[in-house]
């Protein structure tokens, strides 16, 4: 796992709160694989070829990833828009990075992220308060 587990514990419980609070940030809206339960988890997206890409920073065991891989499909808050995305898979690096091709700064490598999430588009509307959802 390329950061340390308990960091992305202590970032899910005080650091995302605050983070999708403050609008800067996509927000990805995923269901609970085991508890059901509904989260918003604040990321970085990127779209790419008709598909959204996101980092993996904590590695593909990471409660959102998993909790997309089990329900295969997530909403995405980003720009104003709302976008519904399926089929959800873990790339490779040297994929993700060929896709994204400059467009974003890439962790650094020391962080030895080595697994991306890629999504498709399935449908996309305006959000219902659209500067909910604008990165600032």
């Amino acid at each position: 796992m390329p950061m340390p587990h308990w960091w992305g514990q202590i970032n899910k419980r005080l650091f995302n709160p605050r983070a999708v609070e403050n609008g800067k940030w996509d927000v990805i809206t995923h269901v609970g694989r085991v508890s059901g339960a509904t989260y918003r988890t604040p990321l970085a997206a990127t779209e790419a070829e008709g598909t959204f890409v996101f980092i993996v920073v904590y590695g593909s065991r990471s409660d959102w990833v998993q909790n997309i891989l089990a329900s295969g499909s997530a909403t995405l808050e980003t720009n104003g828009e709302v976008v519904e995305l399926t089929s959800p898979r873990i790339i490779p690096a040297k994929e993700a990075v060929e896709m994204l091709d400059g467009r974003v700064t890439l962790p650094p490598r020391f962080l030895k992220v080595n697994e991306y999430l890629q999504m498709d588009v399935v449908s996309r509307s305006a959000a219902a308060n659209e500067n909910a959802f604008q990165k600032r």
